[in-house]
């Protein structure tokens, strides 16, 4: 069977940012990062995860 993934891609001035969903369990990864290794503030891991 396939492996379902969505690709986005949104961009502002001259940056890109690129996004890939794919099924698994859940886990955030940022850059080769978790999500806790990479945003420090818990703020910001839960506007991430809204």
């Amino acid at each position: 069977m396939a492996k379902v993934q969505y690709m986005g891609t949104g961009r502002r001035k001259k940056s890109i940012a690129r996004v890939r969903l794919v099924p698994g369990n859940g886990k955030v990864v940022i850059n080769i990062r978790e999500i806790e290794n990479y945003f420090g503030l818990e703020t910001l891991r839960m506007i991430v995860n809204q």
